[in-house]
């Protein structure tokens, strides 16, 4: 008994120090087999063997183990984690090896009570069968959990329930602790010193304080560049003002709206009225105008654009009146022709708009027939389609078998491979240090080179930083005297002095300013001019507009008064035929649906949008 408490608290002990997110489960293990040295190989075989088990399944483990603590084991320490993750491995995983009897020893080494509770939790059926299992199935697959793990627990059910029994019983039979009655403490007083009298603290001298400078006055002061923004908003304001007032003294007769029936001499006035009575809206005053009178405003192009077409009508007409004074010759029969052909091509136009009209009937009654025909083979395809479903189903399942037979065979290669993967495991780690140690050193050796040229490079920058330092100690004459009136002397041509070229430069700028004043009067003059030519446009369309309006009024009747009489369409041959056609098709049609009336669900059905006539 003591033996096997030695060797499980052994394996709980290496099982502490494992920390998941630090450790890795081969150099722990390789750790533990060099600190475990002084313990016998029977010893040390079973302890390195229950613990990298343990490392191995610690998902499955930990599912158990942390489900019994939420469900039975509140009351049990956190500290006894590991022990019920030993006895959950040994149980599930080493118990037909070890053999019952083995176990049993294991478990009586341990403290009762709590053995009693975890093996009582672990061996219920309900909890194996139902959740253990689902839980396991989510970590491997169903069928490995069931045949290895599940079905073995299961079969010894009635060794582990004896067990069990034989636990209570002895938890029956040991005696209580016996409540004696402590002793009440009783308080004594602290033996404590005298604390000794404090001494006065010397007093610290204040600081005296340099005296600080005063807050200048340009603090309080708004900057100068505030003000310059200010006084250039307030001169852009008056210069746009008068502008605007320039602009409404001296604007253009074209510009200011007015109605038909205004003289010209009432915008004479007006001028004169604004001349001697300048002033800036603020608010423009609304108008109202009636849909007949609203003003329609035309830019320049517009109105040179209308100009020149109504200039090459007129041209055009006068052209035409030439001709005829010549002895041009009438062309009243070309027009009496022109109309007869206009009202045959009418008619055609009838004609193709009923034959149009037919033949999407046509189509329309074609379509229904190919619906009706594609549900029939729709039909046929649906019943083929489920013959070949019910043999695909079939061959389905035979597939299933026999992957489910090759799965078995699967597993069971898998667990003999497992076997030898310990031996392989310590092979990669014996190899993986050697790998590391020959790293190590090579990063020395690079560390040390590194380190090296860093020393040579501060020297480099130390003697380089002394340079520069020398450089700047060295005096530099600033200031420089510059003599504005005297020439520079490079032996260039148009040589001048400072003095020179700012006078010239003022000259130009004369000039320039000469020569734009005098181009702005030439704008203002043309401006004048080409206002004055856009007004007379402006009558000449209208007179144009004004008698256009009444040519196509006069059309208008004319074309109302024959559209009143309207001739019927010719009988054409194609409509004839056409109308054959659609007979024809919905006769068949009919048949057709007669047909499949008896084939089709009962019940009313909701009519289709191409079936309703």
């Amino acid at each position: 008994m003591a033996y096997y408490r030695k060797c499980i608290e052994t394996v709980i002990e290496q099982l502490n120090k494992f920390k998941p997110e630090k450790d890795s489960p081969e150099q722990f293990l390789e750790a533990a087999s060099t600190a475990l040295q002084t313990l016998s190989l029977q010893k040390q075989a079973f302890i390195l063997e229950v613990l990298s088990g343990c490392l191995e399944y610690r998902k499955l483990l930990a599912v158990v183990v942390d489900a019994f603590y939420v469900r039975a084991g509140w009351l049990c320490p956190r500290a006894d984690y590991n022990l019920f993750e030993v006895i959950c491995y040994l149980a599930t995983f080493q118990l037909e090896e070890l053999g019952f009897q083995l176990f049993c020893d294991i478990v009586r080494a341990q403290p009762v009570d709590k053995m009693h509770k975890f093996l009582g939790f672990f061996f219920n059926p309900l909890n194996l069968c139902s959740w253990i299992k689902d839980e396991w199935s989510l970590i491997y697959e169903t069928a490995h959990v069931r045949e290895n793990w599940i079905d073995p627990l299961m079969r010894w059910q009635p060794e582990v329930q004896e067990l069990i029994h034989q636990l209570e019983e002895v938890m029956a039979i040991q005696p209580p602790l016996s409540k004696t009655k402590a002793k009440v403490t009783e308080p004594k007083e602290f033996n404590l010193t005298v604390p000794r009298p404090r001494a006065i603290p010397v007093p610290e001298l204040v600081p005296v304080m340099a005296k600080s400078k005063p807050i200048p006055r340009s603090t309080y002061q708004p900057p100068k560049e505030r003000q310059l923004l200010e006084m250039t908003k307030r001169f852009n304001r008056w210069k746009a003002e008068e502008l605007l007032l320039k602009a409404n003294i001296e604007e253009m007769r074209c510009a200011v709206p007015r109605s038909r029936g205004e003289p010209l001499m009432q915008d004479s006035k007006k001028k004169l009225q604004l001349h001697f009575m300048p002033r800036i809206l603020k608010t423009p005053k609304l108008t109202f105008y009636k849909p007949s009178e609203v003003p329609v405003k035309l830019n320049t192009a517009a109105i040179l654009r209308e100009g020149s077409l109504y200039q090459r009508q007129v041209e055009k007409e006068l052209q035409r009146v030439d001709t005829l004074v010549d002895g041009a010759r009438d062309f009243s029969e070309f027009l009496q022709w022109q109309k007869e052909m206009q009202a045959k091509d009418r008619e055609e136009e009838l004609a193709t708009s009923a034959c149009r009209r037919l033949q999407g009937k046509l189509s329309r009654e074609e379509a229904i027939l190919a619906r009706q025909h594609l549900a029939q083979e729709n039909k046929q395809k649906a019943d083929q389609k489920k013959e070949e479903m019910a043999e695909l189903k079939q061959q389905c399942a035979e597939r299933r078998l026999q992957e489910e037979r090759s799965m078995k065979e699967l597993v069971e290669q898998v667990t003999e491979v497992q076997k030898n993967v310990k031996l392989a495991q310590m092979k990669l780690l014996k190899g993986r240090r050697q790998i590391v140690q020959e790293v190590i050193e090579e990063s020395r050796e690079l560390l040390q080179r590194t380190i090296q040229a860093a020393k040579e490079e501060q020297k480099e920058r130390c003697e380089l930083v002394s340079q520069l330092r020398a450089l700047e100690t060295q005096p530099v004459r600033k200031g420089k005297l510059v003599d504005l009136t005297q020439i520079p002397g490079y032996g260039l041509e148009g040589e001048m002095s400072v003095v020179e070229l700012r006078e010239r430069l003022a000259l130009l700028k004369e000039t320039q300013r000469r020569e734009e004043e005098e181009k702005r009067d030439q704008i203002i003059q043309g401006k004048r001019t080409r206002s004055q030519e856009l007004q007379n446009t402006v009558e000449q369309i209208s007179l144009c507009r004004a008698a256009m309006g009444r040519s196509a009024a006069l059309r208008w009747e004319e074309k109302k008064a024959r559209s009143a009489a309207p001739g019927t369409p010719s009988r054409d041959e194609r409509v004839l035929e056409l109308q054959r056609k659609i007979e024809e098709k919905v006769a068949e049609r009919r048949r057709t649906q007669a047909a499949l009336k008896p084939v089709s669900a009962p019940g009313p059905a909701r009519p289709k949008p191409w079936e309703i006539h």
